[in-house]
């Protein structure tokens, strides 16, 4: 195993676990169109949910002030208003609960010499990105305030790229700390793991754009969309570049041969991981397994109109992808490094670490 202590890897696994829930529960709170339901920031008092029945109508009667309830919700009653507000408040909760599960133990670290040097900056880094994160959250949850019925695409783009971003940089100082073994035939496939997690990136920030949209409610049909291949009212008239980000069509479309290229990509991954040798076979392999199961997955999701459950497997899926290939690239590209064991010092010196 790596120097590092075992309370600090199994911190940084906690988190992991912590972020990966956060991003399902947020997937629940979009897909049952919660997140508009608590329409205040408190970083202290919002984390108590109302108290009494008359704490319950002061924040339904806050939520009656916004567009969503006149034009989507008109008519809601209070039980019906608690339903949503407990998916958002959850969802918030959580991201208090990160925040604290993230500078506690690090401070605690910090203060003790747990962690010194390098290693310290780059975990205060990704407390930095949690509290980054919430500004972000609400960044995007005020731009359904107003005037829009939900929140804007964009920013629910950026909400789950940078709520994968940190579940990445995670699991990538785990395997860091971890100690995992060095693959020295990988140093060919660097490039190709690398290229596996930017397509990847890109593939889920074209979901978000399909979940900002609900374009998976439209076009239910596989393989065809609507009965063709480019579906009607893929641009408008006049067609517009924000096109592709702002119809249901294009967003959905291109979510789609996203998909099919990541397949073709990983199918390659593979083949070339399989003639590489013994040592790489399992990193083709997963990373295939997952991408497969992802897109057979979003598959039934869009053809049964997303619901629930297979919205939120397909939100679990894309964890599983990012986990998949995170792991590929720190053991294929030379992040990791090999275990330091006193017997095996003048072996490991005298093996050639590669070609």
């Amino acid at each position: 195993m790596s120097d590092a202590p075992r309370s600090v890897r199994l911190w940084l696994l906690l988190l992991a676990v912590l972020v990966a829930a956060m991003v399902i529960v947020g997937g629940a709170t979009r897909l049952t169109d919660s997140g508009l339901s608590i329409t205040e920031w408190d970083l202290v008092l919002g984390a108590l949910p109302p108290m009494s029945h008359a704490h319950w109508e002061e924040a339904f009667a806050l939520y009656r002030q916004i567009p969503e309830y006149h034009r989507v919700n008109a008519g809601m009653t209070l039980s019906e208003f608690q339903g949503i507000y407990w998916w958002e408040w959850s969802h918030r909760n959580l991201g208090r609960i990160i925040g604290l599960a993230v500078f506690a133990p690090l401070l605690w670290f910090s203060v003790r010499g747990t962690v010194r040097g390098r290693l310290r900056w780059q975990l205060w880094g990704l407390f930095a990105l949690v509290c980054l994160q919430g500004a972000i959250g609400w960044y995007m949850v005020s731009s359904g305030l107003s005037e829009r019925v939900d929140v804007s695409q964009y920013r629910l783009a950026l909400h789950l790229s940078t709520a994968l971003l940190l579940y990445a940089l995670i699991v990538w100082q785990f395997l860091s700390l971890s100690g995992s073994r060095a693959v020295a035939a990988g140093s060919k496939l660097g490039g190709w793991a690398w290229g596996m997690l930017a397509a990847i990136s890109l593939q889920i920030v074209l979901g978000a754009f399909v979940a900002g949209l609900r374009a998976g409610k439209t076009f239910n049909d596989w393989p065809l969309m609507g009965g063709k291949i480019v579906p009607e009212g893929y641009f408008g008239e006049p067609s517009r570049f924000a096109d592709l980000f702002e119809r249901v069509a294009a967003v959905q479309f291109n979510h789609r041969i996203g998909a099919y290229l990541v397949l073709a990509f990983a199918i390659a991954f593979a083949v070339k991981c399989y003639r590489a040798g013994r040592d790489t076979r399992r990193y083709g392999a997963s990373l295939l397994g997952a991408v497969t199961f992802q897109a057979v997955i979003g598959i039934a999701t869009v053809m049964a109109a997303v619901p629930l459950w297979l919205g939120l497997a397909h939100q679990a899926g894309a964890l599983v992808v990012v986990t998949a290939a995170v792991w590929s690239v720190h053991a294929l590209s030379g992040a990791t490094r090999p275990a330091r064991h006193p017997r095996s010092t003048a072996a490991l010196s005298a093996v050639p670490q590669g070609r």
